[in-house]
């Protein structure tokens, strides 16, 4: 262990004395340059190792992964369409991206938005705000790892006259019910998994919309008021618009998630009993069938559902900025 601290130390100092001189060589080179060319070139040299950073480790292996899409299992003949074709004719991948789809971006997307909203607004301005908002974030500290193990114990089924380990099943024995195997019945299985990830996102859309809550003018609420509008109104009509652009971003953050959502699934499921998933499905071809080309035209597919969401939240980022 001691004879590695050198390299862990050199792995630690040697990136940033790299990006100490960069910054030196590039400012001493602006200096040389004539006075009207250095404020165009001085953004690109700043931002030059973060292009550089985001060309190497994300650009680059997503235009890889396309080109595996093309080739067949072991990567060395071409195939053309052919791994698109056969993924897309699945029926284990057409049912993952239905519950990708119905399961994660509409009701995850949905439920999380509408909980982070309402403990937003409930939380806003009374005793101890900030100690339920920190309980309510909690779940975000964790890994959805850890969240996806918890829950399965908390599901955990055991046949009838066994003691029940799982905390759903000893309360439902409890009252005389009979235990369920929550995880094996599709397809409220789904909406099981959907719990835990809406108890690990709420506090992430609580906290970010009550920041926009915050930025509400609060002469506005009072003047809506005393005009005799109902607090119904107020949240509608007033409220409501001027958070819509954070509602926005977190949904489509959202979105990002329940369209990559994998830990939670393979930790509960591994995508049994119809709850598999786009990433998972990824998983396994690459991993259990050692297909490098079908694993990458899934992970295609999923790139291209995500493109679309990065470019709506990118060109809504750039009507704001000119509106400001």
């Amino acid at each position: 262990m001691i004879e590695r601290v050198p390299q862990v130390a050199a792995a630690i100092v040697l990136p940033v004395a790299a990006l100490l001189g960069y910054i030196v060589v590039a400012e001493w080179l602006l200096g040389r340059l004539p006075a009207g060319a250095r404020p165009r070139l001085r953004p690109w040299i700043w931002i030059g190792p973060a292009l550089a950073f985001v060309g190497f480790f994300l650009i680059a292996p997503a235009i890889e992964t396309v080109i595996l899409s093309l080739k067949d299992a072991t990567s060395t003949n071409w195939v053309g369409l052919d791994n698109y074709a056969t993924v897309l004719t699945d029926s284990n991948v057409h049912l993952a991206i239905r519950n990708n789809v119905l399961w994660w971006i509409v009701f995850f997307t949905s439920f999380v938005l509408i909980d982070g909203l309402v403990i937003a607004v409930l939380a806003d301005r009374v005793r101890y705000e900030g100690i339920a908002k920190s309980l309510i974030f909690l779940p975000q500290a964790i890994s959805f790892v850890a969240a996806g193990t918890i829950w399965k114990f908390i599901y955990a089924y055991q046949p009838p006259g066994v003691e029940q380990t799982g905390t759903l099943n000893a309360m439902v024995t409890a009252f005389g019910g009979e235990p369920q195997p929550w995880l094996a019945q599709a397809p409220t299985n789904n909406l099981l998994i959907i719990v835990v990830g809406v108890w690990a996102w709420a506090g992430f859309a609580t906290v970010i919309l009550s920041a926009a809550l915050k930025g509400v003018p609060v002469e506005l609420l009072e003047a809506s008021r005393l005009d005799g509008a109902s607090e119904v109104m107020v949240f509608r009509r007033i409220i409501l618009p001027l958070m819509l652009p954070t509602i926005t971003v977190v949904a489509t953050t959202l979105v990002i998630f329940a369209l990559k959502a994998f830990d939670v699934v393979y930790v509960m499921t591994n995508g049994n009993f119809d709850t598999e998933v786009l990433a998972n499905r990824m998983y396994k071809e690459l991993f259990s069938a050692r297909n490098y080309g079908r694993a990458s035209a899934v992970a295609t597919l999923l790139l291209l559902g995500i493109v679309p969401v990065l470019v709506f939240n990118l060109r809504r980022f750039r009507a704001q900025e000119a509106i400001r």
